[in-house]
C-alpha cells in the first residue's frame, strides 16, 4: 500500500467523478473512467476536452500538455478495466446498496494491495469496509466541488483502515496540490458536517415563514461573508442529497438539529431537487442552470406602497466602535447627526475615532479630504441625550444588557418629538422588551447593524408585533439611503444570521471536546471546503467567547433544544477568562500588543 499511486481507477463520472479524473490526470496520472452509462463516459471526456483547452486559451497549459492529459483518460463501462489501478476511488450513487456491490465487484478484480477509496459523505466507511474482503484497504476520500478548484481533501479513516493506506492517499492528495485533512468515520466528517447542520437550520427558517428565501441567502452573504447563501447552497448541492446525508447525521446524532426540516422532504418527493431539476428554493431557467428566474415568490418592486417618515436628523446613543461607526456611516450618506454619550469626553472621544478612520479612507484613496470634512461636520458631539430633542431617528448602540437598553429606551421616550423612529441595534435581546418600557412602542424597531459598520453592508430590520407599518418602511427605506442592504426578520432570538451562525459555531466546539478533528483541521476545513473567510475558531476568537457565549445562551434559552445548549468547553474558557483576542488567549493564543 505504500507504493506510488500512479494509475488511478475512478468509478462513476459524474460530476464529481469527471471532476476528480482531471485532477487526477492533469496532475501526471494515468485514468481509468469506469462508467455504465457510455453517455456520461462520452461526457466525461468532452468536459476534459473543453477545460484543458480553456486552459491553452488562457495559457496556463501548452497544446502539447493539453494532449499529453487527454491520453492520460482512458474511459470504460466495466469494471474489470481497473485490475491494474492502485488506487480506485469509487463516486457511485450515495447508496449503500450501489457502493457495497461495487466494492464486492472490485474485491474479485483488483490485487489485494489495491487501495479503495470511497467519495461518500454521508455513508458509513466502516460500514462499507466490512463488506469488502480486505477492509484494511478501504478509506474514504472525499473530494469537495468541483474538484479541480476546491483544495479540501477529507481523508477518512475507519478502525479497521490501515495506516499505510491513510499515508498514501494522504502523500497523493498533497502532490495533487489538494489540502489533506485526517478524520474520524461519522457522517459529515468535518466540512459537511457542520455544514448541513446549518443548512438544515435555514430550511427550517424558511419553512416557518420567519423570513424570505432572499433575505435569508442576503444575510449570510452580507452578515458572514459567505460565498452563496444557505438555500441557493442547497439547490446546488441537491436538495435530495442534502435530505440523505442529514438522515445519516441525524441516525448517529440523535441531535434534533440534524434531522432533516419537512420542506426538504417534500421538495424532495415532489421533484424539486434544486439546479438540477431546474426547481428547488428558487426556480432557474433550465434543468442544469444556474441562472434563477423570477417566479411566484420572487419579491416584486414597489409591492409596499406604505411610505416612510421623513428622515434628515439622526441620533446615535453610545460611545463605543458600534455607535462611532453607525453615526459615520449616517454623516457619509449625508445626515446631520448628533452623537451622544454619557458625558462629554466619551463623545469627544467618539468623534475622533471617527476622523481617524476617515483618515483612513483619505490616505487609501476612498474619500477626498473635503469630503471628510464635510462628514465630520454634520456629526455633532453631545454628552447628554437630551440633544435628541429634534431628531427623525434616534438609534441606540449601548452595551448588550437589556436592563441598560430599557434605562435608554425610557429617556429617549421623553426625551424624543413626537414621531420620531426609536431603534435599537441589539443582536440578541427581545426588542419587544425595550419596547415596552416606552409610551410609544409601535415607534420601536429593530436595526441591527454588523460590525464594522462602515464596512458591512447588512442591516437586519426587525419589526415586533406592535412596530408601525410606516416605520418598518422608514427604516428599510433610509438603509439604502445609506448603501446598506436591509433584510427583515421577526422579533426572535438571534434574528437571521446569528440564529444561524452561532449553532455552526457551537458545533465546531463539540467537534474538538469529543476529540474528532483538532482545531486547525475544523479551521482548514471549513476555509478550503466550505469558502468561508474564516474557520469557526478564528471566527470565535475574533467575536469574543463571552459575547458567544451570551448569544448562544439566548438561543437556547428561547428555543429549549437540547442541540443548541452552549458546549461546556466554551462555558470553561469563559470562566477562566481565556475570551479571545482581546484577552490574548482564546481557542489559540496571540500575542499581546
Amino acid at each position: 500500500m505504500d507504493t506510488p499511486l500512479t494509475t488511478i481507477a475512478v468509478v462513476g463520472l459524474g460530476t464529481m467523478g469527471t471532476g476528480i479524473a482531471e485532477v487526477l490526470a492533469r496532475a501526471g496520472r494515468e485514468v481509468i473512467g469506469i462508467d455504465i452509462s457510455e453517455a456520461a463516459a462520452r461526457q466525461a471526456v468532452a468536459s476534459l476536452e473543453a477545460s484543458t483547452a480553456r486552459a491553452v486559451r488562457r495559457e496556463r497549459i501548452t497544446e502539447q500538455e493539453r494532449r499529453d492529459v487527454l491520453a492520460r483518460f482512458r474511459t470504460f463501462s466495466d469494471l474489470r478495466a481497473a485490475a491494474e489501478a492502485e488506487l480506485v476511488i469509487e463516486v457511485v450513487p450515495e447508496t449503500y446498496e450501489i457502493k457495497q456491490q461495487v466494492f464486492r465487484q472490485l474485491d474479485a478484480v483488483v490485487s489485494p494491495a489495491t487501495i479503495l477509496a470511497t467519495g461518500t459523505n454521508a455513508l458509513s466507511v466502516t460500514r462499507l469496509a466490512a463488506e469488502s474482503q480486505h477492509p484494511e484497504r478501504v478509506l474514504g476520500l472525499h473530494f469537495f466541488n468541483p474538484a479541480p478548484a476546491m483544495k479540501l481533501v477529507e481523508v477518512v479513516s475507519s478502525v479497521l483502515t490501515a495506516p499505510p493506506a491513510v499515508e498514501s492517499v494522504t502523500r497523493l492528495a498533497r502532490e495533487l496540490g489538494k489540502e489533506p485533512v485526517a478524520v474520524g468515520d461519522r457522517p459529515g466528517f468535518v466540512a459537511d458536517g457542520l455544514l448541513f447542520g446549518y443548512l438544515n437550520q435555514a430550511a427550517a427558517m424558511y419553512e416557518a415563514n420567519y423570513a424570505s428565501r432572499e433575505d435569508i441567502d442576503a444575510a449570510m452573504k452580507l452578515g458572514c461573508g459567505l460565498p452563496m447563501g444557505p438555500l441557493a447552497l442547497l439547490d446546488l448541492i441537491g436538495i435530495d442529497t442534502a435530505r440523505t446525508v442529514l438522515e445519516a447525521m441525524y441516525s448517529a446524532s440523535h441531535d434534533r438539529l440534524h434531522a432533516p426540516a419537512p420542506v426538504l422532504g417534500q421538495l424532495s418527493e415532489a421533484g424539486l431537487t434544486g439546479r438540477k431539476a431546474g426547481r428547488g428554493f428558487y426556480t432557474y431557467d433550465a434543468p442544469g442552470s444556474q441562472t434563477v428566474v423570477p417566479d411566484a415568490l420572487t419579491p416584486k418592486a414597489g409591492a409596499d406602497a406604505v411610505t416612510g417618515r421623513t428622515v434628515s436628523s439622526v441620533g446615535v446613543a453610545g460611545s463605543g466602535t458600534m455607535a462611532s461607526g453607525i453615526a459615520e456611516v449616517f454623516a457619509k450618506a449625508g445626515y446631520a447627526v448628533v452623537l451622544a454619550a454619557r458625558g462629554q469626553e466619551k463623545a469627544d472621544t467618539a468623534k475622533a475615532r471617527i476622523a481617524k478612520s476617515l483618515g483612513r479612507s483619505v490616505a487609501k484613496g476612498r474619500l477626498t479630504e473635503e469630503a471628510r470634512d464635510e462628514t465630520l461636520a454634520r456629526i455633532s458631539a453631545s454628552g447628554s441625550l437630551d440633544s435628541f430633542a429634534d431628531v427623525d431617528l434616534a438609534v441606540e448602540a449601548v452595551a448588550e444588557d437589556l436592563e441598560i437598553k430599557q434605562q435608554l429606551f425610557t429617556t429617549l421616550d421623553k426625551v424624543c418629538k413626537p414621531g420620531a423612529v426609536l431603534a435599537t441595534t441589539t443582536s440578541s435581546l427581545p426588542v419587544v422588551a425595550v419596547a415596552r418600557v416606552t409610551s410609544r412602542p409601535e415607534d420601536v424597531v429593530g436595526m441591527h447593524f454588523f460590525n464594522p459598520a462602515p464596512a458591512m453592508k447588512l442591516v437586519e430590520v426587525v419589526r415586533t408585533v406592535l412596530t408601525a407599518d410606516d416605520v418598518h418602511a422608514t427604516v428599510r427605506e433610509v438603509c439604502v439611503k445609506v448603501r446598506k442592504h436591509p433584510v427583515d426578520c421577526g422579533d426572535r432570538a438571534g434574528f437571521i444570521v446569528n440564529a444561524l451562525l452561532f449553532p455552526y459555531l457551537n458545533n465546531a466546539i463539540k467537534m474538538v471536546e469529543e476529540h474528532y478533528a483538532s482545531l486547525d483541521d475544523i479551521d482548514a476545513a471549513m476555509k478550503l471546503g466550505g469558502g468561508y473567510p474564516m474557520g469557526p475558531f478564528e471566527l470565535l476568537d475574533v467575536v469574543g467567547l463571552d459575547v458567544s457565549l451570551a448569544i448562544e445562551k439566548v438561543l437556547h434559552s428561547e428555543f429549549r433544544d437540547p442541540g443548541l445548549a452552549p458546549a461546556p468547553l466554551l462555558e470553561h474558557l469563559v470562566a477562566a477568562g481565556c475570551l479571545g483576542r482581546k484577552t490574548g488567549r482564546g481557542f489559540r493564543e496571540y500575542a499581546r500588543r
